[in-house]
């Protein structure tokens, strides 16, 4: 490989699924690159990543995790981002700060169906991105069985650029490079050592280097005219094509090793200088015009106790020296990141990632200039993922209410994928985000962060009713008094009306009977009751009708008509045949075809109604399921699609309607409420 020019500082980002071991290929590479002196470990919590007491009681990364590392003179930032599924956000923004991602996976084939949504947003952003194998020294599958199934998820072409050597036992022992033909044995804790070819290897190392030349040569003519004519580039050229194809974002090369054993590392990181891209090209994979000023994206927020709001931002172009302001606002300091530890600079610039210390009005998602802030950092920013797990929340202190919004605040420039909603139909306030891990994680730092205790309980269902039959209802109000009296009187006829129509009131008083001065109170009253009906729950979908009535001169007045009208509606409501309604969701299950059976069985057990399935748009081998399913039935839907999908179905839902309840549900449903007040 020919000597490569010095890069400005570069960032890769770590992802893949719970248990791929991103935090310890975090740990070896920079232990490779000598920035830490010995590797951590995740069980003993003394790694540089995952330094959070919710990460480490949790033996598992909860935020982004960021490094800083010196490699060959190259300044590089590492990032390790979240594997859950519900912390994809944190995730996803991470990726867009990189110039390249590195997808960590195990070499588990029946896993990685967990892969395909970061497979298909790399894909949507145009982000070159490769796989790192890890814990290939406990492995028990072919590569090319793994490679089979890792490209029936991956929409680019994957190119496998070393073959694994085996030793007794069938365990993996070293790896051919399939670029330079050189073989290695692996050695614990140290680069792999020079050893020559296996013959065992050759047959197989020659097949797997004319396919990658041939995975190549598609996106090069120059290549592929040379293996028709049978001639054999030299390695200087393949590893150029190399280059190209991954700064294009047009294959992903497959590298092997285990982080643990340290294994691999060093062929990883030489990868990682010869080919990820300078970062002048990430920025205009974003959309950032390169007119020389200062610019940085907000990939991440983060409050501390001790040093307040820190914007964690990827400069993309020119420099921030202490004292800079961005649209008027200083930031306090500007820090590189290891980990939880932070260092003072006197000055960022073009590719490194900086946090900046409390610029209270700036957002994740910000995209940083001298002139100020813009919403979305650069013009290909991905939107923030919807909510599809809620939990009613309060405070333990109700002298803290206004403090619990205002944390949850802090909690969303954090994660934008979290959202507060004040539920107009149950009144609750209720927490959303991406799944039950993902609100217990918010729990635990609204105590520990924030000092706000809260009560958590499943949301409450807006179950409405309505009525099945009309009925005439006079209803008078009378009260005498030492002084005024209160009179007032009312007929009404109370009357059903078609599903969705709401509620609407009629005034046919003639005559005079109830002078028209008192009749908006009669209709004050009589909504004031539909708040809550003979059932318990709020009326709809009627229509009342006033009239006929009488008055008395003195003793008749606003509140007594008010009082008639709700009276009416007591006594007559009871009479018209009450029924509970439920509202029904139009649900869109997302799922791999692979798992759209099972989905079936799931739909139906929850009261789903299926309406149809067809192909996801846009994301081959997946199918997208409609149904109605009733709103009790779906809070906790997405951690049972999870658990039946490898944790990548998803789902979206909207209301559609409400619909009547019957029987022995709608008896627990109404006995349940009553029981509650």
């Amino acid at each position: 490989m020919t000597a490569k020019a010095a890069s400005k500082p570069r960032c890769a980002v770590l992802v893949g699924p719970y248990t791929s071991g991103k935090t310890t290929v975090l740990e070896a590479l920079l232990y490779a690159s000598e920035a830490i002196g010995r590797k951590g470990s995740i069980n003993d919590g003394s790694t540089v990543g995952d330094s959070s007491p919710e990460a480490r009681a949790r033996t598992m990364s909860v935020e982004p995790n960021v490094a800083h590392a010196e490699y060959l003179g190259e300044s590089w930032t590492l990032v390790d981002a979240p594997g859950s599924v519900e912390l994809a956000q944190d995730a996803r923004n991470a990726m867009m700060a990189g110039d390249v991602v590195v997808i960590v996976t195990e070499p588990d084939p029946g896993r990685v169906f967990s892969l395909a949504p970061t497979f298909k947003f790399l894909q949507e952003h145009d982000i070159p991105h490769m796989l790192f194998v890890n814990k290939m020294d406990k492995a028990t599958v072919r590569v090319k069985e793994l490679l089979e199934a890792l490209q029936a998820v991956s929409p680019k072409p994957l190119v496998l650029r070393q073959v694994p050597i085996r030793g007794d036992e069938d365990a993996v022992t070293g790896f051919v490079d399939l670029v330079s033909e050189r073989a290695y044995s692996y050695q614990a804790e140290k680069p792999s050592e020079l050893i020559e070819m296996p013959d065992s290897v050759k047959d197989r190392e020659a097949e797997a280097r004319q396919e990658m030349l041939e995975s190549l040569a598609d996106f090069d003519d120059t290549l592929l005219e040379q293996l028709l004519e049978d001639k054999v580039p030299a390695s200087d050229e393949v590893y150029q094509h190399l280059v190209n194809v991954l700064q294009g974002d047009l294959v992903v090369p497959v590298f092997l090793g285990s982080a643990e054993q340290q294994h691999g590392i060093t062929r990883l990181w030489k990868a990682l200088r010869h080919e990820t891209p300078e970062p002048d090209k990430s920025a205009e994979r974003l959309g950032i015009a390169a007119d020389g000023a200062f610019t940085a994206s907000v990939f991440k927020t983060i409050h501390q106790a001790h040093m307040g709001k820190l914007s964690i931002a990827r400069i993309w172009h020119g420099s921030l020296k202490e004292g800079d302001t961005i649209g008027g606002e200083r930031p306090s300091g500007v820090y590189q990141l290891m980990g939880h530890e932070t260092k003072k600079l006197s000055q960022a610039g073009e590719g490194e990632v900086v946090a900046l210390q409390k610029l209270e009005e700036v957002q994740t998602g910000d995209l940083l200039t001298p002139a100020g802030r813009q919403s979305g950092a650069g013009a290909q920013w991905p939107a923030v993922i919807t909510p599809v797990y809620s939990m009613a929340v309060e405070p333990q202190n109700r002298q803290d209410e206004v403090k619990l919004t205002a944390s949850i605040g802090k909690l969303i420039e954090e994660d934008p994928s979290y959202a507060i909603e004040h539920n107009a139909s149950t009144h609750q306030m209720l927490l959303w985000g991406q799944g039950e891990i993902h609100l217990k994680l918010a729990v635990e730092r609204l105590k520990s962060k924030y000092n706000v205790a809260v009560n958590v309980a499943r949301p409450e269902t807006a179950y409405k009713e309505s009525i099945r039959k009309s009925v005439k209802q006079h209803s008078r109000f009378k009260r005498q008094t030492g002084g005024h009296g209160q009179f007032g009187d009312v007929q009404v006829e109370i009357s059903p009306t078609p599903r969705g129509s709401g509620f609407e009131f009629i005034d046919k008083i003639v005559g005079g009977a109830i002078p028209k001065n008192y009749i908006p109170a009669v209709e004050h009253g009589i909504k004031e009751f539909l708040d809550r009906g003979p059932l318990g729950f709020p009326v709809v979908d009627v229509t009342v009708t006033l009239f006929d009535g009488q008055y008395h001169s003195v003793d008749s007045s606003d509140q007594a008509f008010k009082t008639a009208g709700r009276m009416a509606m007591q006594e007559g409501l009871p009479q018209c045949d009450p029924v509970l309604l439920e509202p029904i969701f139009e649900v869109t299950v997302s799922v791999p075809s692979d798992f759209t059976n099972k989905i079936h069985g799931l739909v139906s057990g929850r009261r789903g109604q299926i309406l149809g399935f067809e192909p996801r748009p846009g994301w081959d081998g997946w199918d997208d399921l409609k149904c109605y399913m009733p709103q009790s039935e779906i809070h906790d839907l997405v951690i049972e699609l999870r658990s039946l999908t490898l944790g990548v179905g998803t789902f979206a839902a909207k209301f559609d309607h409400l619909q009547e309840l019957g029987g022995k549900l709608a008896e627990r449903v109404i006995q349940e409420r009553q029981a509650a007040e």
